[in-house]
Parts: structure tokens; sequence; C-alpha cells
């Protein structure tokens, strides 16, 4: 419906109060976050406001943690392939395999919150125009075991996998729990479970390789 105003003055205009309601922007829609579950779980759609309540702002130790544990990871994966063609055991292979599978997964996740964060995947650092080597981890194998492992084969390999497997997952337990340590860190929640599954996770696998190495004395 429009409505005409006349001035006292000669001059007069119309003020159509219908139209101009009908140019009003309409609100726009609150946008839909995406929360991502940690690996084997499925996503959730969250409102911006729950979003903002569970989502912290995160520590310089949440996103290093991440960045260190891709690097760690990509070692184990490393070691997994070596056992492929030069293990002996079967059932070390098979538990190997698990292993690789799981822990890719993983690296992919982490690469996901840290891209989803606009936070960089790796922590290589260019210096002087060159990239820098990624830093070692806790638990992670020198390059000398790394080659040591490489060059066995048979039982020898096993028991070096194994061993070398051990402090690679004690190194995993030594990263989280110093997150959690760090005052601040780990209040994302996402972050919080992925961690606290790669603990459980790993110190069941622990378990597991030091009952076969016992077989192998």
């Amino acid at each position: 419906m429009a409505y005409c105003i006349r001035w006292i003055s000669t001059v007069g205009f119309c003020l159509s109060i219908g139209t101009a309601i009908g140019q009003q922007a309409k609100p726009s829609k609150p946008p839909t976050i995406v929360q991502p579950g940690a690996p084997g779980k499925r996503s959730t759609t969250v409102s911006p406001a729950i979003a903002a309540a569970s989502n912290p702002k995160l520590a310089d130790a949440d996103v290093n943690f991440m960045q260190g544990m891709i690097h760690h990871h990509a070692q184990a994966v490393e070691m997994v392939d070596l056992l492929r063609t030069r293990g002996a055991s079967r059932d070390l292979q098979t538990f190997g395999e698990r292993i690789t599978i799981s822990q890719s997964d993983e690296i992919k996740y982490m690469k996901q919150w840290l891209e989803e964060r606009g936070k960089p995947v790796s922590i290589g650092h260019q210096h002087e125009g060159h990239l820098m080597p990624m830093p070692m981890m806790p638990g992670m194998l020198t390059p000398q075991q790394m080659e040591t492992l490489a060059k066995a084969k048979g039982a020898e390999f096993d028991r070096l996998f194994l061993t070398g497997m051990i402090q690679h997952h004690d190194g995993a337990l030594t990263m989280v729990q110093e997150l959690f340590d760090t005052p601040g860190a780990g209040q994302d929640a996402a972050l919080y479970d992925f961690a606290t599954d790669i603990d459980n996770t790993q110190r069941a696998e622990i378990e597991i390789m030091r009952g076969m190495l016992k077989e192998k004395k």
C-alpha cells in the first residue's frame, strides 16, 4: 500500500512505504559449519554460536602437535613399507598393515584439521632460500637406525622393526603428554579427542608388540 505525503509548498512527493519495505535486504542465512570428527567418526553440522564456544583460540602447541605428528606418522608408514619386503613373520606383516592404514588415515585428518584452520601442514621452513629439514620428533628413528633397518632381513628385521616401532610409539605418547601439559593447549574439542585416541591406540599397540618381541627371544 502506498501513502502520499504532500508538503505545504506546491512541490509534493509520494513515499511508497510498500515499495520501500519490499526493497529491504533480506537477512542473510547463517553459514553452515561442519566440524570434522576424528578418524572413523562422522562429521557434524553445528551453529556458529556452538562452533565458537567449542573451538577456542588455538595455542601454538596445538598447531605444532599436529604438524609434528604428521611427520612422526610418516616415518611409521615408511617403516611398514620396509616390513612388506624384508620381514619374515606373516603375523607381524598383518599387524604392520593395520598400523599403516590407521596412521595414513590420521595423516589425512591432521592435514585437513590444519588446512581448515588456515595453518601450514608442514613444519619445515625456508632459510636463505633453502628448505630446512623437518626436526626429529620424540621417538623417531635416527637416519642411522633407519639405514640399519633397511639393510636387515628376515627374523633380524622383525626384531629391529618391533624394537624401533615400540620406541616410535613411545615417542607419540610423549608428544601427547607434552601437548596436554602445555597451559592453554589441547582445548580444541576435535584435537582433544584425536590426541586422546592416539594415546589409547598406541598404548594398546605397544603391548601387542612387546608380546611379539617376547615370543622371538
